[in-house]
């Protein structure tokens, strides 16, 4: 372990509602849920974009020393075969730095999606116990550079309590 450590949550919409929303699925079949709104906001000229990645695995403890952000469109992760996987995010300050000290974690179920908001700072794709592949759509082009990643100093995310 390097650094402070954060313990992760379980899935808690209103806890991560500052940084995006959870993509759950509906509780009754034939019900449907939409996400759209949260596409709405993205850089003039920039076109959506749709790719499938493919995540080698990472264990618990994590280290973590790189996080990313898009500051101006929402960025989506839809689990396609996943077993687990982390999420950490930070607001960022009045200068677009990310405040360390407002870090949440999440430990994820495979089938839960994750919409982080534009300028969250999160961590990347991530998966956990074996390695996966996300789903992920985001805004891509324009004039403005919506892709910015940093080196933090290292912290350590561990299981839930």
């Amino acid at each position: 372990m390097s650094g402070p450590v954060l313990q992760m949550q379980h899935p808690d919409p209103v806890a991560f509602a500052p940084y995006g929303q959870l993509v759950l699925p509906p509780s009754e079949p034939g019900k449907r849920l939409f996400f759209s709104d949260t596409l709405q906001a993205h850089p003039p000229a920039s076109a959506a974009v749709l790719h499938v990645n493919h995540v080698a695995a990472s264990s618990l403890p994590l280290d973590v020393s790189g996080i990313e952000r898009h500051p101006h469109a929402a960025q989506c992760f839809f689990p396609i075969d996943v077993s687990r996987y982390a999420v950490l995010v930070f607001p960022s300050d009045a200068d677009g730095h990310p405040l360390r000290e407002r870090g949440l974690a999440f430990l994820m179920p495979g089938t839960v999606g994750v919409i982080f908001n534009p300028n969250v700072w999160h961590l990347g794709a991530t998966v956990l116990d074996r390695p996966g592949h996300f789903a992920v759509l985001m805004w891509r082009g324009g004039p403005q550079q919506d892709d910015e990643f940093r080196t933090i100093p290292p912290l350590t995310l561990l299981e839930p309590g």
